[in-house]
């Protein structure tokens, strides 16, 4: 069986990291305008203030995505772009470039896919207390509907909001991404409640003012387990520790999804912050819960796991010296077999990979190309699993490179190129690398040239 005729081929983005003009036509500042003007915090004092500069260059980066055949692109809204107080007046200029743009990917028969919030909150609400807010929510929802009476004319596929494993684990509660906030467990608790609720009204919006037909899912981080052996039992061991939510913290698959989905916190979550956590009014779930279209995820990788004796499950550690991407994430292509089957089989609805993609050692070799060997290779042993999981009953709608070209990628500043395109930061020019090349091979064949991976016992690759 190969991919949907369909199928959603496409490649993604976020505002803050390859838009720049971040201090132009009205726009107003966003957390991470702030934290990239404390010293130390990003890599080599990078900032997204220029970057990509995507905001005065989308035509040209539209006619490479038109050269590479996508048929979708996924991209994000810079909140403070639009709204640059973060509530209140309406940025003309901030919005009449999403309007550029989509009606540019149309023109081009790229279907825009839109993500509402990827990151980057509008500082003008975080000094008023942001996700710590309830009225957070509120504010989001306005926020969905002007985005929605503009360009729901032209655009039906919407996602509220991107990992909020990151903006609230990492942003609220451990501080490694803006705002850089460490939070008590109870604190980060109710930022991470007011999130999944300004999620919910927003669907709400959107379902209410869209004026053609809406799809509307989620982008979560998707935290894999692999059974280390395929028997039932190892299935079994690694589709409960996938859905568990046994441990303190945010990296979790079913505190953020299965309020969305299920209407209700996980009990074993429940019972591990226990008194940390803030009460939650009635009705507050049933907003929570909307119907979605699409369960999208983010995959990178995952973790092999197996039961042990007493009844347990431990983690089995990589190979010595695993296959590693430049950013030192290992590379295990079955996430993108075991993730989709465990999440489609939980939540029942179709899957998207919304994000999947590596960081290389990317550089413009003597014959004025880009040579990235490593991740036309991860590509083809992720897509492979994928397709694998499709044959075996899951369905799927779509996948999304990360990314279509190189950015800034937070708190790694410009030191990391995900990007099947390459940015010279300093002139702008781009130069589509060898994977564009072999993508646009993909997209045309639908999946057919797509090798088949001989996948080998104890070795995830």
């Amino acid at each position: 069986m190969n991919f949907p005729e369909t199928f959603a081929w496409g490649a993604a983005a976020a505002s803050y990291q390859i838009e720049g003009a971040a201090f132009e036509d009205g726009k107003g500042l966003s957390v991470w305008d702030v934290v990239c003007r404390r010293p130390g915090k990003i890599w080599s004092g990078n900032t997204g203030d220029v970057g990509c500069d995507h905001y005065h260059n989308y035509e040209e980066d539209v006619r490479l995505m038109k050269e590479i055949g996508l048929r979708a692109y996924r991209l994000s809204i810079s909140w403070p772009r639009v709204i640059p107080g973060g509530v209140g007046a309406v940025n003309p200029k901030g919005l009449a470039f999403y309007d550029r743009l989509v009606d540019k990917l149309l023109e081009n028969h790229i279907s825009p896919w839109i993500t509402l919030f990827h990151w980057d909150y509008p500082q003008a609400l975080y000094l008023k207390g942001g996700w710590l807010n309830r009225d957070s929510a509120d504010w989001f929802a306005d926020y969905a509907a002007v985005i929605v009476d503009a360009l729901s004319d032209r655009v039906s596929r919407w996602m509220p909001q991107n990992e909020p494993q990151c903006f609230i684990g990492m942003g609220h509660h451990t501080g490694e991404i803006a705002p850089c906030l460490t939070l008590s467990d109870a604190e980060a608790l109710v930022a991470a409640h007011h999130s999944l609720l300004a999620h919910g009204k927003a669907v709400q919006m959107i379902r209410a003012q869209a004026r053609i037909r809406p799809f509307i899912g989620c982008a979560p981080v998707g935290n894999v387990c692999i059974p280390e052996t395929k028997d039932p039992g190892g299935i079994e061991a690694a589709r409960k520790e996938m859905f568990s939510c046994n441990k303190r913290g945010f990296w979790s698959n079913t505190w953020f999804a299965d309020p969305l989905f299920l209407g209700k916190y996980p009990e074993d979550g429940l019972d591990v912050f226990g008194s940390d956590m803030p009460f939650v009014p009635d009705g507050d779930m049933e907003i929570i819960r909307q119907p979605l279209d699409f369960f999208g995820v983010n995959i990178y990788g995952g973790r092999v796991v197996r039961a042990t004796d007493d009844g347990g499950i431990v983690e089995v550690p990589p190979q010595d010296g695993p296959p590693l991407t430049a950013t030192l994430w290992n590379v295990v292509p079955e996430a993108l077999y075991w993730g989709p089957r465990f999440f489609y089989e939980r939540y029942g609805l179709p899957i998207v990979i919304t994000e999947n993609g590596m960081a290389g050692c990317d550089w413009i070799h003597v014959d004025g190309c880009v040579h990235d060997p490593q991740r036309i290779d991860f590509m083809s042993r992720y897509l492979d699993q994928y397709r694998r999981a499709i044959t075996d009953g899951v369905k799927a709608e779509g996948y999304f490179v990360w990314s279509i070209m190189d950015n800034f990628e937070w708190m790694q500043g410009f030191k990391c190129r995900f990007g099947i395109i390459h940015v010279d930061y300093a002139t702008k020019k781009r130069v589509l690398k060898d994977s564009a090349l072999w993508y646009r091979a993909v997209i045309a064949s639908n999946g057919a040239c797509i090798p088949k991976v001989e996948m080998h016992s104890g070795n995830n690759m």
